[in-house]
């Protein structure tokens, strides 16, 4: 299979950056750009005009401005500007305070740092976080809080509980309203009490202004505030103070981040399509997923750095792109389900389907040159174990390209701050380009708000359940009739399932007979 002259024409180099990005191996037809350059076009200028402070948004009438974090300059007025310059300035200082031990806990100098959010309040930090770690100790560790599993809060609590007044909280929730950062911060407030600490004096918030976090904040003493903008999805706020905060609080040049990130919008501001690698990507995936979303995306970064991109990516683009109804209200069921995680650990994993099984997916590889820095040992005659990455990583593409299983390939010359940012700014403007090419609004979650709901309906069931089952102390009720007590007839299988957990987490106020089969068992509350 001899496929230089393809791989010479359809690679392309940005030495701004070190990156460069390699379609090699999809089979596109050269028509399928020139048919499709009118409408990238198109995209361009919606592109300009999101830019410039346009509604683009129109579900929520607010403009889209997460561009701006990265170079303020470009925003659409003075004021905004100067409040994202300032933003950044402030993070700085606080930082510094930190790292001088001039800002302490009650139990000495910060050296933990735990992040209190969910989705985009938790992702980006995260991946950020692993991605740029200094392997000689940064000088904070970071922990998260990225669930309302109780399990999963104490297993972090478990770490943390002998050193929590050094261990500074940032909880980050643009509404201060989100279940989950809501209870993640009151087990950690909670966790402060009993070791007879002043939370407070260990918080930090992230958040809108004028949110129920933010005053809660104000009225706990909290040591300060930072802005999350109506303007900047959670998915899209890794370079805002959602990433930024916590970022430089563990070490990372977060100014490093931001220029790496701006230096790949200017890149991708080119409306030379064959020179802009978010709309040659846009367009590849495109191309790939026949504009409907008939294949998945299959991250496979060969670096362990890059573990947590895919999921990553899996919020922002799969929340972005992922829609019922397109921009003219018809039913479309867009998206793009994201899957992944590194290479070479997929070799034993799930490339055996891939190059074999279901041919319902695409590849993106993420190959990064620099192995590591400093000496490398051989483990065989001249080779090293980063010979033995960059072999599995062109041994796998090519053996999946010879099923017709295709990819695309971005090179990065190594992780540091600069590369992440572009990264970051890449597949940011990729998803916008897209969006557009499918005529969806990439900015709204309605989905999201769907569970969100649900889920609230559900709490509501079980305060109800709980009401129904004390009123009726000592008697045993099967689902159905607690349901048709409390006037939710069709909510059976829900109360069944809420009346199980209730048994497991309380066995002393609950009692059931006969569980193995659901219309048969039977509850009570004895206490």
């Amino acid at each position: 299979m001899n496929t230089w002259n393809t791989f010479d024409s359809r690679f392309v180099y940005y030495s701004e950056l070190g990156l460069s990005l390699d379609l090699s191996r999809v089979s596109y037809p050269e028509r399928f750009m020139s048919e499709m350059e009118p409408r990238m076009q198109a995209a361009f200028g919606a592109m300009r005009e999101l830019e410039a402070g346009a509604i683009a948004n129109p579900d929520e009438n607010r403009m889209v401005g997460h561009y701006w974090l990265r170079n303020p300059a470009v925003a659409p007025s003075a004021e905004l500007s100067k409040e994202i310059q300032d933003t950044v300035d402030r993070i700085e200082t606080l930082v510094a305070r930190v790292h001088k031990k001039e800002l302490k806990g009650q139990g000495g100098a910060f050296r933990n740092l735990l992040v209190i959010g969910i989705g985009g309040s938790a992702l980006g930090p995260q991946f950020v976080s692993q991605a740029l770690q200094d392997p000689s100790g940064d000088p904070m560790k970071v922990h998260f809080f990225d669930n309302t599993d109780p399990d999963g809060i104490d297993l972090v609590l478990s770490e943390l509980r002998p050193v929590l007044g050094q261990t500074l909280c940032l909880v980050i929730s643009k509404s201060g309203g989100t279940p989950e950062t809501r209870n993640g911060m009151l087990e950690a407030e909670y966790a402060y009490q009993k070791a007879g600490l002043d939370f407070g004096k260990h918080a930090i918030a992230v958040t809108g202004v004028g949110s129920k976090l933010d005053t809660y904040a104000i009225s706990n003493g909290w040591l300060d505030r930072f802005p999350m903008w109506d303007w900047v999805g959670g998915r899209t706020s890794e370079l805002g103070p959602v990433g930024l905060l916590p970022a430089a609080l563990q070490g990372i040049q977060i100014r490093r981040m931001l220029a790496g990130a701006s230096s790949m919008d200017e890149l991708t501001r080119s409306p030379v399509t064959a020179r802009n690698p978010a709309a040659l990507m846009a367009l590849m995936w495109y191309y790939l997923t026949d504009g409907r979303g008939s294949k998945d995306m299959v991250v496979l970064p060969y670096k362990d750095r890059l573990v947590l991109f895919s999921k990553y990516l899996q919020q922002l683009i799969m929340e972005s792109i992922g829609k019922e109804l397109d921009l003219d209200g018809r039913v479309v069921n867009q998206g793009i389900a994201v899957y992944g995680n590194k290479g070479s650990t997929d070799q034993h994993a799930y490339v055996q389907q891939l190059r074999e099984g279901l041919h319902n997916f695409f590849v993106v590889f993420i190959e990064v040159l620099r192995e590591r820095e400093g000496f490398s040992v051989d483990v065989e005659p001249a080779t090293t174990s980063g010979d033995f990455l960059q072999g599995f990583y062109l041994g796998t593409r090519d053996a999946l390209f010879e099923k017709g299983r295709e990819s695309i390939t971005i090179t990065a010359r190594q992780v540091d701050p600069e590369t992440v940012g572009a990264l970051i700014a890449l597949f940011e403007r990729a998803v916008g380009f897209y969006a557009h090419l499918v005529n969806i609004n990439a900015y709204h979650q309605p989905g999201v708000e769907a569970g969100k709901k649900a889920a609230s309906s559900v709490l509501n069931l079980k305060k109800q359940v709980d009401d129904c089952m004390k009123s009726r102390k000592g008697t045993f009720l099967d689902a159905q009739t607690i349901a048709d007590a409390i006037g939710q007839p069709e909510s059976s299988e829900l109360v069944y399932k809420i009346l199980v957990a209730r048994v497991v987490n309380y066995p002393d106020s609950f009692n059931v007979e006969d569980i193995e089969r659901p219309s048969k068992a039977r509850f009570c509350f004895v206490d």
